[in-house]
């Protein structure tokens, strides 16, 4: 086919009129964001650079180079030139597929995935790109929901694959492959075929090339009836999460108090009292979600240990794979915690000034105020202290070995440690809590207490303002 046949126009027109259209209704990509979208070279992805390109949406073509093909190399260069014929910022990448296989001990389909989305996530924050576009289309949703089958997934899984996943968005779910094909042959678009489509040793081409056609044997349609499938499930498992959100706040154990914003995104804990009286197949989906806002997953059996534990009240833990997150349980509580490692900190504090700790979720203010203004109730985040009591440059820093003050309103010293652990703070809390020193030591412990040298006196001439405060909503 060449450019310029009027069936040919009518036919790309109309898939570029239905994705314009779809782009509206959804809302996937707000008014002038930026998207990377991945950019294999395949036919999906060459129509989804394209139209999105035509749809006029502000782009940058991310390619990562598996290089485990001779041409691949090739496949590039025809990548980029492309991208550069639309005048679409070019990004590139390479990864060891073999090596990340084997280190992980994954297969290649798996460690290829993983790769690609790193170096997407990687590329994204580096070009100011908030959102992801890759380039799935119904045939890959419905594969998925037959893979998620045959291992036999619950009502989640078989919703397949999700039109958003935070950052990434999949703007071509409701077009089939064979749409994204001939609109690429339709305007002469050069696009390559993976030969991985054609080896049998990989699950979803099995799938593809093994089970699909059997399926559609017996129903023609049996594509658009998996999709269908696919969105009653999410349907119904959205409802399933809603009801599992509500079991879990009202089970939730607020932890460390006024603190609670320091660990919000790496631990939370529940009455297993509460817990035990929910449905099973309630609970369960409980533990799921517990799992999933700590960013990992658990598979049936470990889900099924977690709600059996629960319900029985029994003592147990679990720990998610990758090793990252683990959910423990005994007659008080079910407790999930990540288990990251904590890195010691140590930085200036400007005066006046803040500094933002993104990562722990709190912002750290300094500034100049008027000392007769210094009351605050105890336990307080935000404190006044006489400024020529502070030895030197304030700074902060986590806590270490052998901390000591001695708190307003005590005579003696005390370890900053005791003061933590009387507190209550968990582990987490405790290794992400800022400490505020100077030379002498540490003198203002944030919603715990404040040290009795830097208190403000009748003979204070000038004082400063300490204010921690998050900096992330507490919604889970």
């Amino acid at each position: 086919m060449q450019r310029g046949v009027p069936g040919v126009m009518c036919h790309t027109s109309g898939v570029r009129e239905r994705f314009q259209e779809h782009l509206e209704a959804s809302g996937l990509i707000p008014p002038g964001m930026r998207v990377l979208v991945g950019y294999s070279g395949g036919a999906d992805s060459t129509a989804l650079l394209h139209l999105l390109h035509a749809c006029r949406v502000d782009l940058v073509a991310g390619h990562l180079n598996h290089g485990q093909r001779a041409e691949a190399d090739e496949e590039e260069a025809k990548c980029e030139a492309f991208a550069n014929e639309l005048g679409v910022p070019f990004v590139s990448g390479r990864a060891d597929v073999p090596l990340i296989a084997e280190r992980f001990k994954i297969g290649f389909e798996e460690a290829g995935r993983q790769a690609r989305y790193e170096f997407f996530r990687q590329a994204a924050a580096g070009l100011e790109c908030p959102l992801i576009a890759t380039a799935h289309t119904r045939d890959d949703h419905v594969e998925t929901v037959l893979m998620h089958l045959t291992r036999g997934a619950g009502v989640a899984g078989l919703a397949g694959i999700p039109e958003r996943n935070e950052a990434v968005i999949r703007p071509l779910l409701p077009f089939a492959r064979t749409e994204t094909r001939e609109y690429c042959e339709a305007l002469g678009f050069w696009f390559h075929d993976d030969p991985a489509n054609e080896d049998l040793s990989f699950a979803r081409t099995r799938v593809r090339l093994r089970v699909l056609p059997e399926l559609r044997i017996l129903n023609p349609e049996a594509d658009a009836a998996i999709a269908r499938l696919a969105s009653m499930a999410d349907e119904e498992s959205r409802l399933i999460d809603g009801f599992a959100a509500a079991a879990l706040e009202h089970a939730e154990i607020k932890l460390n108090g006024p603190l609670r914003f320091l660990t919000l995104d790496c631990e939370a804990a529940f009455q297993r009292e509460l817990l035990a009286l929910t449905p099973f197949a309630l609970l369960r989906r409980a533990v799921r979600l517990v799992a999933r806002v700590l960013g990992a997953t658990l598979d049936h059996e470990q889900t099924t240990a977690v709600a059996t534990g629960l319900v029985a009240g029994t003592i147990g833990s679990v720990t998610a794979e990758g090793g990252r997150v683990v959910l423990e349980w005994d007659l008080e509580k079910l407790h999930g915690r990540d288990l990251q490692p904590v890195e010691p900190f140590r930085y200036p504090l400007t005066v006046p000034g803040e500094v933002e700790s993104p990562e722990f979720g709190w912002r750290l203010c300094a500034g100049p105020t008027d000392p007769a203004a210094y009351e605050r109730p105890p336990r307080s985040l935000d404190v006044v202290v006489d400024a020529a009591s502070v030895k030197g440059p304030p700074f902060f820093r986590s806590m270490a070995d052998g901390d000591a003050m001695t708190p307003l309103g005590f005579a003696g010293t005390r370890k900053v440690a005791a003061i933590l652990g009387e507190a209550g703070l968990t582990p987490a809390a405790k290794r992400r809590l800022p400490v505020v020193c100077d030379l002498v030591g540490p003198f203002w412990l944030p919603g715990l207490c404040l040290a009795e040298r830097v208190k403000v006196s009748p003979q204070t001439s000038q004082a400063l303002r300490l204010v921690l405060e998050p900096i992330r909503t507490e919604v889970r």
